[in-house]
């Protein structure tokens, strides 16, 4: 869940007001933190989905991963993100988020279709 917004993470400057590298890095820092706490959030379904999966062959769904990448590029687009950077930063997540998966079904369920 998103954790509330303490005073640091409030914004102070928009990309158009930044005049130091100083502004800059706070921004920067600011948005790093959010986005840890996103993709914590994110990870907590992970073991959600591990939780709910009947079988460890299940959690490696290549249909779905074209579907969240497909879904990200259409958003990236409509606000405006790179798709050099989208496209690529999903893929990594979605691979990394498939490895912690699977280390939560094996740690849910020891021996359960493990192979």
């Amino acid at each position: 869940m998103l954790k509330s917004i303490d005073k640091s993470d409030q914004q102070h400057h928009t990309a158009e007001t930044a005049e130091t590298m100083a502004d800059v890095r706070h921004e920067v820092d600011r948005i790093d933190r959010i986005l840890v706490s996103l993709l914590e959030e994110r990870q907590s379904f992970m073991d959600a989905a591990a939780r709910i999966k009947g079988n460890r062959k299940a959690v490696l769904d290549r249909p779905r991963i074209e579907d969240v990448v497909s879904k990200v590029k259409a958003e990236a687009e409509r606000q405006g993100l790179s798709p050099a950077i989208a496209e690529p930063v999903w893929r990594t997540l979605i691979d990394r988020c498939i490895a912690y998966e699977f280390e939560s079904f094996d740690r849910l369920k020891p021996g359960l279709d493990n192979s």
